[in-house]
């Protein structure tokens, strides 16, 4: 499977929702949904709105993803994903960043690209 990066690092190829969407996988949808209602404590999580076809992709995202101030940033600026935005490591970015290693890693690997 190729690799499907988020403005935010975030590997999309390998996110359990983008890969049951893909697959067409409604029970996989349903499980990960029940599963992410309680990991997050958001009784509001269905199988629906998880749907995704990559948060930059243009089709189908996670209902998170329309209000989600790094990929709007990234989309408004035109931009793949922050690894090549001029403001690099901004304070949105930062603070994201902090709690996911990998998708800092995944950005600095692009970055050196």
């Amino acid at each position: 499977m190729t690799t499907l990066f988020a403005g935010c690092g975030l590997d999309c190829s390998i996110c359990e929702a983008f890969v049951a969407t893909q697959a067409n996988d409604r029970p996989a949808l349903e499980q990960i949904a029940a599963k992410w209602r309680v990991e997050y404590n958001t009784p509001m999580i269905t199988a629906e709105n998880i749907l995704c076809d990559g948060c930059m992709a243009g089709g189908r995202t996670i209902s998170h993803c329309a209000e989600c101030v790094i990929r709007l940033c990234v989309m408004e600026r035109g931009l793949e994903n922050c690894a090549t935005c001029p403001d690099f490591g901004c304070e949105a970015l930062s603070g994201f960043l902090l709690n996911i290693p990998q998708a800092r890693a995944n950005l600095e690997n692009l970055r050196q690209e």
